[in-house]
C-alpha cells in the first residue's frame, strides 16, 4: 500500500477532497489519511504515479512516496 506525504493537508476538508479525488480514479480504492502525520495511504490498482498526479491536481504537494 504506497504512502503519500503530503504538504498542506491539515483539516477533515483536505482529507475529504484528497480522499475523493483518488475515488473519482479509482472507485474501488481503499484510503486512508492521518492529518497530523500528513499522510495518506492508497490501496488501488492504479499506478503511484497517477496517484499521485491525482493528489497533486485537487491541489496538495506530494512531497514524498513510499511503500
Amino acid at each position: 500500500m504506497p504512502t503519500f506525504s503530503v504538504n498542506g493537508m491539515n483539516c477533515g476538508h483536505c482529507t475529504k477532497t484528497i480522499t475523493n479525488a483518488i475515488l473519482a480514479v479509482d472507485p474501488s480504492a481503499k484510503v486512508e489519511t492521518d492529518i497530523p502525520s500528513k499522510t495518506v495511504k492508497v490501496s488501488s490498482e492504479k499506478s503511484i504515479e497517477i496517484l499521485s498526479s491525482t493528489i497533486s491536481e485537487a491541489g496538495y504537494e506530494v512531497t514524498a512516496t513510499g511503500s
